[in-house]
C-alpha cells in the first residue's frame, strides 16, 4: 500500500488544500494529513479545532488525520511513511519548499518530497487569505470546503 504524508498547519483547511489532497489520493492509496501544532506560527485556530475541521472536510476520503509537534522527519519515521506531499502555488513557494526538502533529506535520507500544484481556480487560496477576508466580513464560501463553512463562520 502506497502512503504519503501531507503536513501543514491547516489554519484553516482550504479548497486549495483539499485540491492537493485529492490529487495526492490519485497517486497514493492512503494519505496521512499531519496537522502541525505550530505554536511558533501562532495559529488562529487551536490544534483541536484544526484537527476537527480537517476531519470534517475530508470525510469519506482515504485519509488519516493526525497531529504532530516534532520534526516532520521524526513523525514520518514513526509512521513508517517517507514520502512527503507539498503544495506549490507560486515560484515563491518553491524556494521555501526546496529548502525544507533539503533540510528534511539531510536529516533522513529516506525522505522524498513530491510537489503538487492545485488547479488554477484554487492556486491563489491560502489560509492567511481566508483569515484576512473573514476578518473583514468578506465571502469565503468559495475558498473553503462547504462542509466546514458553518464552523468557520
Amino acid at each position: 500500500m502506497k502512503k504519503a504524508i501531507y503536513p501543514g498547519t491547516f489554519d484553516p483547511i482550504t479548497n486549495g488544500h483539499l485540491d492537493v489532497i485529492k490529487r495526492a489520493l490519485g497517486i497514493f492509496d492512503e494519505l496521512i494529513i499531519a496537522v502541525a501544532k505550530s505554536d511558533k506560527k501562532n495559529p488562529y485556530y487551536d490544534l483541536q479545532t484544526r484537527l476537527s475541521l480537517v476531519k470534517k472536510a475530508t470525510k469519506g476520503l482515504n485519509v488519516k488525520v493526525l497531529d504532530f509537534s516534532c520534526l516532520l522527519v521524526d513523525f514520518a519515521k514513526k509512521q513508517e511513511v517517507y514520502t512527503i506531499i507539498r503544495g506549490l502555488r507560486a515560484v515563491s513557494d518553491f524556494e521555501y519548499e526546496l529548502q525544507m526538502h533539503y533540510a528534511n533529506a539531510s536529516l533522513n535520507k529516506k525522505i522524498e518530497t513530491i510537489y503538487l500544484m492545485p488547479s488554477l481556480e484554487n492556486a491563489f487560496i491560502s489560509s492567511s487569505i481566508v483569515r484576512s477576508i473573514k476578518a473583514h466580513n468578506g465571502d469565503i464560501s468559495n475558498l473553503i470546503p462547504k462542509e466546514i463553512l458553518k464552523d468557520i463562520m
